[in-house]
Order: C-alpha cells, then structure tokens, then sequence
C-alpha cells in the first residue's frame, strides 16, 4: 500500500510526548522481563471509564488482555464458537449450554453453572444494562453443576452471538462483592488482572493453570496514553512492544514493518438530534447532509487511510454494499445562519480535526457552527442526554455480538441506550425489530441492510467514513492480534523474542 505524504512533527510535539512516556513501563523506561521472555509492554489509547467494570465498555480492555472470558468467541465470519461452553441448543425461547471441564477462576475457584448464572444475571438486571441486551429480557438458570439454560422473553435467533459480548464475561463470585463489578483476580483468561492503578496502568501475570495452556509471556504491562504523539513515541522509542490505535497523522512516520493497517467495522458518524433545535427540521438535516464532503475529509484528514462510507456498514461487512438500494430522503431546507453545536471528543486523535472540517463545510451551508470538545469521559453523558445538535462518533458497528443489528437497536431504537440522535420513528423500531428477530443467514443480512436504509432516509445520521485499525507492533513481537472487532490484542500465543 502506497504511503501518504508525511506530516512533519513540531520539535514541541515530540517533547511533550517523550515528557509523557517518561518511566511509562518501568522505572528506568526499559521492559520488565520474565524468566522465559520479556513481559508484554502495551500502550492503549482509552483509560477506564468504568474502574474496568465488565458491564461497560471497559469489558473489551479485559478482552484485549485476554484476562475475562466468555461462553463462546465468534469466527472469522461472526459465527459462535466454543469458549467456556462447549456446546449449545435451542429449544423455542430456551438455549442449553455446557459448560466447559476444567476450568478455574484467578482465584482458584472452579467453574460452575452457579457462577454463570450469577453474571449473566448481574448483566441481564444491571442499570443501565450493557448494550448487548438492548431489548432483550434474559434470564439464567442452572441446570445441576455444568449446564445453564438462557430464556428470552421472546425467540432470539442471536443468543450464542450476544453471549460473546465481552460485557458478559463470566467472574468469579469475588467480582460481585460490592455495588461495582470488580475483574481484578476474578477472571478465567491466560493472564490474571493483579492491580489497578486508576486510569494510568494495570498489570496482568501469567496464569499457569489455564484451561487452554501455559501462556508464553509472562505477562503484561498496560499503559494508558490518550495522547497519540506519545503512544507513536512509544513505538518508535522501543518503550511499548504493542501500541493500539496510532493515529494516522503518525502511521506514516513509522517504518512500515511495525505497523499494520485492517479494514474494521467502524463507522465516523455525524449523528443529528432529531428531538431539539435546528435538526429537528427534517429539512436541515438533509442540509447537512449535503454540506459534508466525507471524500475531503478521508483524503485531508486520514490521509486515504479510511474508507468512504456509503452507509452505516462499511467494507469490513462485505455483504452491506451488494444488498444496498439508493434511499430517498428529504430534500434540504434552508439554514439561514441557524447556529448549532457539534460535539466531538480528543481520545480519537483524528477526531478534533475531522469536527473542525466539518465546521467548515457547514457554515459555507449557512449554519453557525459552535464547536464542543472535551475528553470522552467528559463529553459522553451530555451527548447522551440530547445536549449537542450534532455529535461525530466513532462507532464500532458489530463490536457486541459480530452483528450489526445490537448495534442499530441500541443507536435508533426508541428505547436504545446509545440512542445520541434521540431517534424515536415507529417504522424504523418495526424494521429493527424485524431484523433482529429474523434468523442468521442471507435473510437477516437483507433485514439489516432494510433498517439501516430506513434509518438513513429520516436523516437520524450522517456516515462518514469507515476506520482501519492502525496497530503498531515492535520488532520482536509475535502473535499479536490483528482483530478488526478490537476483541483480541495480546493472546496467550503473545510473547516477545
């Protein structure tokens, strides 16, 4: 693949970034090492929101350290595979799932169907619940020690998927002791979680009585850097082995060996408050959707580095675009200087950039355009409430259940709990409804492909473009993950030579 023309860093740039990796892994900023290899140094880009509380978003950390497990994984092709069960069957609302032999918590506690049914429970009844059960009413049960049955309110065709979701990991009881879920020592992956250093650090250590095998490395260290000069520094300088999410403003500094670039179902997407203010107005919605140039802003802004979005899945679904149809919308209205704020966050480094490109476009519309950004931990429960006319995410599209119907429930359903549009439309809840509710196969994809044309048509969001996953690895790492569904990063194959 062809490189892009480099961005030449400021001198200020690269000081603030090395005064920011300053003793980042160790004390003397090299690698802690084991006695059989070195220990996996990983700079990430988001901090936890939630103390690491598998119930949000923090779940998928646990995931990428491979640290929290679940009933099944998913294949290549978003189908359910065997994890801590080993097998399944459905019977009408009702699936049966064994669990697997063998298996011990960090703790040393065994797995059983009591502890399955005491997580998916604390899931299935948590405020709010993880986005994965947007509508779906579940109920576990123990069936004696090594069988647990999951009942939903009406037949879910998705159950295996949805208990792939890192969000329902399986704990050990200790997780549950208080009000919050705590992971540390409770887990049943290749690492165990041993300390949390707030929203700095976390270290992991090899757990030699894994079910699937001794781990090669002897563990991890995790650094969070939301500064991605400072995570590219950390790469560059030898002080990270593996560095998530480098920007693309930083790609191109990089030797070409470390980095790799894939192709990810995520989506930047401008959402529009259809509840309040100006894009209330189905016709200044289609305004702004003819005022984005989301080719300026994937040739300006990633550097040809993302994909043009022709709607809400992109090309990591490679089914989306041969069952697409043109959609009619409404026609634009006129702006005539109405002022709207556009909120956006800085922990995607392209993001502040991309809001600001837009901000352009915009106003040579006709809107007034007030720009809002904040760190995302700062900025997440005023974008939830309707508080922004506008708001550009970046959305992982199938990263629940492998797929991308939990995703558009949960952002234009009436009742969805990512609903950042305020979206409430009875036919598109019918036609999310419907795809949710169809069977896996050719026939849920086409139900998909339905709902999102509906929600495009009503303007509810403005796909942009669709993200690749930018990873950088240094010399001497092998078998890192390259997941486009951001599930796996360091694996028990990890190790560093």
């Amino acid at each position: 693949m062809r490189l892009p023309a480099r961005r030449l860093l400021p001198l200020t740039a690269l000081t603030a970034a090395s005064t920011l990796l300053t003793g980042c892994f160790t004390g003397d900023g090299t690698a802690s090492a084991g006695a059989d290899g070195g220990r996996v140094r990983v700079a990430m880009m988001q901090p936890p929101r939630s103390g690491l509380s598998p119930l949000s978003d923090d779940a998928f950390k646990l995931s990428r350290w491979s640290t929290a497990e679940t009933l099944v994984t998913l294949d290549a092709e978003g189908d359910a595979e065997p994890a801590l069960a080993t097998s399944w069957r459905q019977n009408g609302r009702t699936w049966t799932f064994a669990l697997r032999d063998g298996v011990t918590f960090h703790d040393g506690t065994a797995l059983d169907a009591d502890a399955v049914v005491r997580s998916l429970t604390r899931a299935a009844t948590a405020a709010p619940k993880p986005r994965i059960l947007d509508g779906v009413d579940l109920t576990a049960k123990a069936e004696g020690a090594r069988r647990v049955t999951v009942t939903t309110a009406t037949e879910d065709p998705l159950v295996p998927q949805r208990l792939s979701s890192p969000q329902l990991s399986i704990l050990a009881a200790r997780a549950y002791d208080g009000k919050t879920v705590d992971p540390v020592g409770a887990g049943t992956g290749p690492f165990e979680l041993t300390e949390v250093n707030g929203t700095s650090s976390a270290t992991l250590d090899r757990y030699d009585a894994y079910w699937g095998g001794r781990a090669e490395a002897p563990g991890i260290d995790v650094r969070f850097v939301p500064d991605g000069t400072a995570r590219a520094a950390a790469l560059r300088s030898g002080e990270a082995d593996i560095v998530e999410a480098v920007p693309v403003s930083q790609a191109a500094l990089l030797d070409a060996d470390l980095v790799t670039e894939v192709p990810m179902p995520r989506t930047n997407t401008l959402y529009l408050n259809t509840a309040e203010g100006a894009f209330a107005d189905a016709g200044l919605r289609a305004a702004a959707r003819e005022a984005v140039d989301a080719a300026a802003i994937v040739k300006g802004v990633y550097e040809g580095r993302a994909d043009l979005a022709e709607g809400l899945l992109g090309p990591a679904l490679p089914w989306a675009a041969g069952l697409r149809a043109p959609v009619t919308r409404a026609k634009a209205g006129d702006p005539a200087g109405r002022t709207i704020t556009l909120g956006t966050f800085t922990d995607r480094a392209e993001l502040p950039e991309v809001a600001a490109t837009l901000q352009q476009q915009l106003q040579k519309a006709g809107f007034t355009v007030r720009l809002e950004i904040r760190e995302y931990a700062a900025i997440e429960a005023d974008a939830l409430s309707g508080a922004f006319d506008a708001f550009l995410l970046s959305r992982a599209t199938v990263l629940d259940s492998g797929d991308p119907a939990a995703y558009l429930y949960s952002d234009f359903a009436s009742d969805g709990s990512f609903n950042l549009a305020q979206f409430s439309d009875r036919s598109v809840d019918a036609a999310l409804r419907t795809a949710g509710a169809t069977p896996t196969g050719d026939a849920r994809r086409r139900a998909v492909i339905a709902a999102e044309a509906a929600v495009l048509a009503a303007d509810a969001a403005v796909p942009l473009l669709h993200e690749r996953v930018i990873q950088g690895d240094a010399p001497g790492v092998v078998g890192a993950a390259h997941d486009p569904r951001e599930r796996e990063l360091v694996t028990a194959a990890t190790h560093v030579e």
